[in-house]
């Protein structure tokens, strides 16, 4: 884990030694970030599925999984046959209503003027109006309804709201679509963020800190977060708090799903700490490759801790302060084997 606190580092760079082709370091005391760990997981910002809003067959899929779609483009498509015949349908009806309003409206018109003439009474006036202001309603009703079904129509294509990558394909082409059935599932790979259940007790401490870093073991990888969210609830069952942790936009090989480990930082101590690529694993023999003043290497077993905030490993015993370790062990135990050989 990386914090961007003022730290020391935990190994001093040795003046080059000629004779020893690999990197070396000297291993000291660092005071260091504690942290508490626990397992997380990788989930996406923005991640939605598209469904259907009307019934049809579906007749074009344009995407699959793992493409990469831009905000706009056609994903899906479905048959608009039936939908264009009740446009159709609803235009004729509009029609209709604007011919009977019109003809109202003659109507009316005709029966004003005969009644300030003095040739019918108000009740038929009164009747001519209520006729008049019904046509109105009707035509507008129909216009509305045009537009309604205009609307419907455009739900035989849909579109990608966001621009992102495909994660699954829910249909194929012939199949029906209906009203709420997922059709595809999408998210942007350039917003991601790590889920972890924080033990309450342990709440007050990353509060306060307010510093966490991600581990991705499946890619040895570690990544400092750019910040925190307490979510303002406790799971009942578990007594837990979910925690959100943002991470550093693009990133590359992450995914949504994948196994994490979030460590939060909740205050400093002073340990003996190497790198986690010094250390040498052969079976269930831990170690290190150790040089002395001679320049000889050897291999030697060590004793180690929990990782640190900072993704390095405490060494509980095996090495002492000041001693010379190889960076790169694979190097060392080639050069070691051919020093034996020589011998």
């Amino acid at each position: 884990m990386r914090f961007p606190a003022a730290l020391t580092l935990f190994v001093c760079s040795l003046p080059a030694l000629a004779a020893l082709p690999f990197d070396t370091a000297k291993v000291s005391y660092q005071n260091i970030d504690k942290s508490y760990s626990t397992e997380a997981t990788v989930e996406a910002v923005r991640q939605s599925t598209v469904s259907a809003q009307i019934a049809g067959r579906i007749t074009a899929v344009n995407f699959d999984v793992g493409d990469y779609v831009k905000a706009g483009q056609v994903i899906v498509r479905i048959d608009p046959a039936e939908i264009s015949q009740a446009v159709a349908g609803s235009r004729a009806q509009a029609a209709q209503a604007e011919a009977q309003l019109a003809n109202a409206k003659a109507n009316y018109e005709r029966q004003a003027q005969l009644f300030q003439q003095k040739f019918i009474s108000q009740a038929a006036l009164d009747r001519a109006t209520a006729e008049y202001r019904a046509a109105q309603a009707a035509a507008q009703a129909a216009k509305a309804g045009v537009g309604q079904t205009a609307t419907v129509r455009s739900y035989t294509t849909l579109t990608a709201p966001f621009s992102g990558v495909v994660m699954t394909r829910h249909v194929e082409v012939g199949e029906m679509a209906t009203p709420g059935k997922p059709l595809m599932t999408g998210f942007d790979p350039t917003d991601l963020r790590v889920v972890a259940n924080i033990p309450q007790y342990k709440l007050s401490e990353i509060q306060k800190s307010a510093k966490a870093s991600v581990e991705i073991p499946s890619l040895n990888k570690w990544i400092e977060a750019k910040g925190i969210t307490v979510l303002p609830s406790a799971d009942v069952a578990t007594h837990t708090v979910k925690v959100r942790i943002d991470l550093p936009e693009n990133l590359t090989d992450v995914i949504p799903g994948i196994y994490a480990r979030a460590y939060f930082a909740t205050g400093e101590a002073r340990k003996l700490v190497i790198p986690t690529s010094a250390v040498v694993r052969r079976s269930e023999v831990t170690g290190v490759y150790v040089i002395d003043a001679k320049n000889r290497v050897s291999l030697r077993q060590v004793r180690l801790g929990e990782p640190t905030a900072r993704g390095d490993v405490e060494v509980l015993a095996g090495l002492n302060p000041g001693e010379t370790i190889a960076l790169e062990p694979i190097k060392a135990g080639i050069y070691a084997k051919s020093e034996a050989n020589r011998k």
